[in-house]
């Protein structure tokens, strides 16, 4: 973990330009244009409050020791979905027991990191983690679970890729499992600094975090705009210890306009990979939470 401080390191901030459109899922570098709601001094001095609030804190040390997942909870098996029925029931969770799950498992499973580091948590029964996938309940078409047992699985979390226990469920017509993850994720830590008042309208919160490249140099965010602007720009400040995002609208109306919202993926790039380095949000100062599916909470603030 690094010791360095914020205060003898430059802002820096690379900004793209592009166009967001009504449900569009491409993500287009994006960043702060001309005319931009942004208010590039009020978001660069509220993101360096941020930065310094979390250098080198308490809530920065519970974020790198402990577990908090920024993947899915859910791998699909192997040549998922057979079919536009079963993509429905899973989209819907509409499962449907066809066979028993185990009854014990044990109180305890381990999460383990690349570099050795362990972390022992409690594991949660098939059954409740069965019924986190099983919320539909409904008339239409259902994946049929026919047994379960214990296993890990690999994912992303804040201090890098991880095997973790997980369920791994039986599916009926597939081959190799549907797993989900079998323990919680550790409890948030108190975020050094609070979030800014919405007032000062000039940040937009971030919806989650979509990606990081393999390179680690290219982050993709989901952003929100609204109906009367020309999408989304997003600021970063980097640092040693973490990237902070600020999210703004581009070119909004002057004119009457509906409330609606909006949201696209943008990629940020950045002038050096990731590494162990924070990403937080400039408007709530929290990290940036992970931009799971539809339905589907991200694992750690679900």
């Amino acid at each position: 973990m690094r010791n360095a401080t914020l205060l003898r390191l430059p802002v820096v901030g690379s900004l793209f330009a592009g166009a967001a459109a009504c449900g569009d899922e491409s993500a287009g570098d994006i960043g702060v244009g001309g005319g931009s709601a942004h208010d590039p001094e009020g978001s660069t001095e509220r993101a360096r409050e941020v930065a310094e609030a979390w250098a080198d804190s308490k809530a920065a040390r519970i974020w790198r020791e402990r577990y908090f997942p920024t993947d899915d909870a859910v791998q699909l098996p192997e040549g998922a979905f057979r079919s536009e029925a079963d993509e429905r029931a899973y989209a819907t969770q509409n499962f449907e027991p066809g066979g028993p799950l185990p009854s014990r498992s044990p109180k305890e499973g381990e999460v383990r990191w690349r570099d050795g580091d362990a972390l022992a948590l409690p594991v949660s029964s098939a059954r409740a983690a069965y019924e986190k996938l099983a919320r539909g309940r409904n008339s239409g078409p259902s994946l049929v679970v026919t047994g379960a047992r214990l296993g890990t699985m690999s994912l992303d979390t804040s201090r890098g890729p991880a095997t973790v226990p997980a369920w791994l469920f039986t599916v009926k017509g597939y081959d190799t499992p549907l797993k989900r993850v079998a323990v919680a994720p550790s409890k948030l830590p108190r975020p050094p600094i609070g979030p800014l008042d919405q007032s000062a309208g000039f940040l937009q919160p971030l919806s989650g975090l979509s990606s990081v490249s393999r390179d680690e140099r290219t982050v993709t965010l989901r952003a929100q705009h609204g109906a009367c602007d020309k999408g989304p720009a997003v600021a970063v400040l980097e640092t040693a210890d973490n990237v902070v995002f600020s999210a703004g609208v581009r070119d909004p109306s002057d004119g009457p306009c509906t409330s609606e919202m909006r949201s696209k993926k943008a990629r940020v790039k950045l002038d050096r990979p990731v590494g162990d380095r924070m990403l937080l949000d400039a408007l709530t100062g929290r990290p940036v939470p992970y931009d799971a599916p539809a339905g589907s909470p991200a694992p750690s603030w679900s």
